[in-house]
């Protein structure tokens, strides 16, 4: 199937639509803005907690609870600050999410960043961004892009959402089909990457309605 942009674009629009009037914007405003070269320790665990959390499990659901995780994980403010009170950090964070699992990785991530060093660490992720950030925990193949993204990298995630509509629309992969309409609409990759995926999570019937 030959990539259809007119259809791309189109689909983009809608999803455009909807997240402005949606009240979405800062959501786009912050992803327009990361810049991957600049990110702190503090982006670095918020960003890997958020990653981690909503690995198998519904993005609405972690929004909900997040705030209270990070309140618990002395709200990001670095790696020593977390394993200073590891345990306290786990056990109140599972009184709003109860993946002990999950809670006990986010820990292991600042022990890891504290004992090997931010800086150093930074240095190999910026180098070699996908790759390195899988050796943190619940950070895969594929969720080191989402990972990856969110700290400002301009690539697309290839999460299930964007890769159906890839598909539906011919493109090779969600990056592929976000670089396409990056270059169209002169946003940036991880902003349509954002955009489009906005709109079929809080709209899931509009992707089959779409291609019906």
């Amino acid at each position: 199937m030959k990539a259809d942009l007119t259809a791309a674009m189109k689909f983009f629009s809608k999803a455009w639509s909807y997240v402005e009037q949606a009240g979405l914007l800062g959501e786009v405003v912050w992803q327009r803005e990361a810049n991957f070269t600049e990110f702190t320790e503090s982006e670095l665990l918020r960003e890997h907690a958020w990653v981690a959390l909503c690995s198998g499990f519904r993005e609405s659901a972690v929004r909900r609870v997040f705030d209270h995780v990070s309140l618990c994980y002395c709200d990001w403010e670095s790696a020593e600050a977390i394993v200073s009170v590891g345990e306290i950090c786990c056990t109140t964070a599972a009184l709003r999410f109860a993946n002990r699992g999950k809670l006990l990785g986010i820990l292991s991530t600042a022990k890891y960043i504290k004992n090997i060093g931010f800086d150093e660490f930074k240095q190999s992720v910026l180098v070699d961004p996908i790759n390195r950030l899988q050796v943190l925990p619940f950070i895969g193949p594929v969720t080191s892009w989402h990972l990856a993204k969110n700290l400002g990298l301009d690539v697309a995630k290839p999460d299930r959402h964007l890769v159906r509509v890839s598909e539906r629309l011919g493109f090779r992969s969600a990056d592929d089909l976000c670089r396409e309409l990056a270059a169209t609409t002169g946003e940036k990759a991880k902003v349509v990457d954002l955009i489009v995926w906005r709109y079929i999570a809080d709209n899931p019937r509009q992707l089959q309605e779409s291609f019906a």
